[in-house]
C-alpha cells in the first residue's frame, strides 16, 4: 500500500500509529532505549510514507510470534476524541475576546484559532481550551492584562510554552516544561499583565472527572468490604479471647470446690 506511493504525504495520524508500533517494540524489548528514541524521532521528521515504512518493517505488532506486514497507512476517520479529530484547520471560532471593566469567556466546545487575541481593563476574561478544537497543531494566545486578569486553561497532554511578563502583576509560567503527549496540539502564551494577572492551570473536564470517579468507585468499595470484613475478625477474635478468659475463670473457680 505505502510501496505503491512512497512520496505520498503523511499525517498526523500515520505517525502516530507508527508511534505506537515503536512503543510496543520498546515495551517487549525488541528495541532498547537508544533505538527507540532514534526511530521516534526519525518518525516525527518522517514526511512521506516512503520515510515512515521502513521504520517498523522489521517489527511486529504488540504480542503477535512473527511479524506481519508494515504499519498500514489506509486512511481512516480519525477516532472521536483522539488529538487528530482535534486539529480541524479553518479559521477558528473568534479571532480575540475584549473586556473593558466586565468579562468574557472561551469555553465549550470552540475552535481556537492559529492566533487568538484578548485584551481586559479593569476586568477579567476565562480561555478554556479543555473541549476546543484546534485550527492548528500548533496555536498563539495574547493576552494583555491591565489592572485586570485572564486564566487559561488547558487539558492534560498539550504543550505550553508561556512567553508573557508580568510588570508590577504576574504571568504564571508554572505549566511550561511539561512534555506535550503525541499528536497533541503545542499552545503558546505571551502577552503583558501590568498591574493584573494572567494565570494557566491544566484541569481536566467535569465529564471526565465524574468518569475518573465512577471507575475509581468499585475499589472504594472492595475496599469498605475488605474493611468490614477485618472489622468483623477482629470483633470475632476479641468475642473469642473474651470467652476463652471467662471459661478460664470458671474452671479455676470450679477447681477451687
Amino acid at each position: 500500500m505505502t510501496d505503491d506511493a512512497p512520496e505520498l504525504r503523511a499525517s498526523d495520524a500515520d505517525r502516530e500509529r507508527v508511534a505506537e508500533v515503536l512503543r510496543d517494540a520498546l515495551a517487549e524489548g525488541r528495541l532498547d532505549m537508544a533505538e527507540f528514541e532514534e526511530r521516534l524521532e526519525a518518525t516525527y521528521r518522517a514526511r512521506t510514507y516512503g520515510e515512515l515504512t521502513p521504520i517498523t518493517r522489521d517489527l511486529p505488532v504488540a504480542g503477535a510470534a512473527v511479524a506481519p506486514p508494515a504499519v498500514s497507512f489506509r486512511k481512516e476517520p480519525a477516532e472521536s476524541g483522539s488529538w487528530a479529530s482535534r486539529i480541524v484547520g479553518g479559521a477558528g471560532s473568534s479571532t480575540g475576546a475584549v473586556a473593558v471593566m466586565s468579562g468574557f469567556q472561551r469555553k465549550g466546545r470552540w475552535t481556537v484559532p492559529k492566533r487568538f487575541t484578548s485584551f481586559a481593563f479593569w476586568g477579567g476574561g476565562e480561555i478554556d481550551l479543555r473541549e476546543a478544537n484546534f485550527a492548528d497543531r500548533e496555536v498563539e494566545i495574547t493576552c494583555i492584562a491591565i489592572m485586570g486578569g485572564m486564566q487559561v486553561v488547558v487539558p492534560p497532554g498539550v504543550e505550553v510554552e508561556v512567553r508573557g511578563i508580568g510588570i508590577m502583576g504576574g504571568f504564571d509560567h508554572s505549566e511550561e516544561g511539561v512534555p506535550g503527549e503525541p499528536g497533541a496540539p503545542r499552545v503558546i502564551i505571551n502577552g503583558l499583565a501590568f498591574w493584573g494577572g494572567v494565570g494557566v492551570e491544566r484541569r481536566i473536564t467535569r465529564e471526565e472527572r465524574l468518569r475518573l470517579k465512577e471507575e475509581r468507585r468499585p475499589d472504594k468499595l472492595d475496599r469498605g468490604a475488605g474493611r468490614h470484613e477485618l472489622h468483623a475478625a477482629r470483633h470475632e477474635a476479641r468475642h473469642e479471647a473474651r470467652e476463652r478468659r471467662r471459661q478460664e475463670r470458671e474452671q479455676r473457680r470450679h477447681g477451687r470446690y
